[in-house]
């Protein structure tokens, strides 16, 4: 599975950092980075992540 943030809906509220640290941060720029293919055992958190997400900015992708 793939992960994708759309940076144009991403308001920066960090839930999914909260959520899934290991797959989400705030960069030196304060804007969001993420692991795009996170290992299978982060799953649970990233489909957390994507629920908590304020603006819904957060979508996975199956490949």
């Amino acid at each position: 599975m793939r992960v994708h943030v759309d940076m144009t809906l991403c308001q920066t509220h960090a839930q999914c950092v909260f959520a899934a640290p290991e797959v989400f941060a705030i960069g030196d720029d304060e804007e969001l980075v993420h692991d795009a293919t996170p290992g299978d055992a982060s799953w649970p958190a990233v489909e957390e992540a994507a629920r908590a997400c304020p603006v819904q900015a957060i979508f996975l992708d199956e490949d």
